[in-house]
């Protein structure tokens, strides 16, 4: 099977095609640039590089959210441009389990933060469970419902302890420490709160490292395979993405309503 998949949903912009268990290339920055001037061109440039035939492409997997409101629109748009002109569907993605897909494997709980202004953070929590173990959480086999074979063969299952959400640290944190388990976070989140985890977390962290503190294309593209073999694609008309919450200037309008 093979996955164009995109994310924008951050400070990062990422491209990756995907066959199978190949991750055939990814294109990722993290500059002076915005998503509008730099997705397109990678996606450009990782078709020329492969020679990508379009059409070969079975599903565009996207960031679907919560992140940053004109990134997500930026690769909703795009996902939903590929999906229709190739008559392709596209994988939905949560923004915080395809950060949380980068610590694949870990015996931590994974909780990405992602800044989300207004001394809030995007973030969940997430661990990792022996699939082949008395406590996995799916079936033996994952099925493709297109071709009923196998389409994703992993050791472990991602589950979530704590959904995605729109939170102050501090909450999170008292969750975090509630379960007595080390932790490790991942996300642009991390150089901003860095100060208020050795404040307040009572129990052994640590930030992923550099080369997976991010968002990656490949990674959406990775657990969007997982996640297609489920049945979770939708087609472009239905995919819209999740922002967890309003705007700036939708915040702004209703509060201007409610002084009226």
């Amino acid at each position: 099977m093979k996955i164009l998949a995109l994310d924008s949903s951050g400070l990062v912009a990422s491209v990756a095609l995907v066959e199978d268990d190949n991750l055939i290339a990814e294109y990722t920055i993290q500059y002076k640039k915005t998503h509008s001037q730099t997705l397109l061109p990678m996606l450009e440039e990782i078709r020329r590089m492969v020679d990508l035939d379009m059409d070969t492409v079975d599903a565009v997997a996207v960031a679907a959210g919560p992140g940053s409101f004109t990134g997500l629109r930026i690769g909703s748009a795009t996902a939903k441009g590929l999906a229709f002109a190739l008559e392709k569907p596209i994988i939905p993605v949560p923004t915080l389990e395809g950060l949380a897909w980068q610590m694949y494997g870990t015996d931590a709980l994974v909780c990405p933060i992602m800044d989300a202004r207004r001394n809030q953070v995007y973030t969940g929590l997430y661990e990792f469970v022996d699939r082949f173990g008395k406590h996995s959480l799916l079936p033996e086999d994952v099925k493709s419902p297109q071709t009923g074979t196998d389409t994703a063969q992993n050791a472990y299952d991602m589950r979530v302890v704590e959904e995605q959400c729109a939170v102050a640290f501090d909450e999170i944190a008292q969750k975090i420490n509630r379960t007595g388990r080390k932790v490790v976070f991942v996300g642009d989140g991390i150089p901003v709160f860095r100060e208020r985890m050795a404040e307040v977390l009572q129990v052994p962290w640590l930030p992923a490292p550099a080369h997976r503190n991010r968002q990656s294309a490949a990674c959406i593209a990775a657990l969007g395979r997982v996640y297609y073999a489920q049945g979770r694609a939708v087609n472009g008309a239905q995919h819209v993405p999740e922002y967890l919450r309003l705007s700036q200037a939708e915040r702004e309008r209703a509060e201007g309503s409610s002084r009226t």
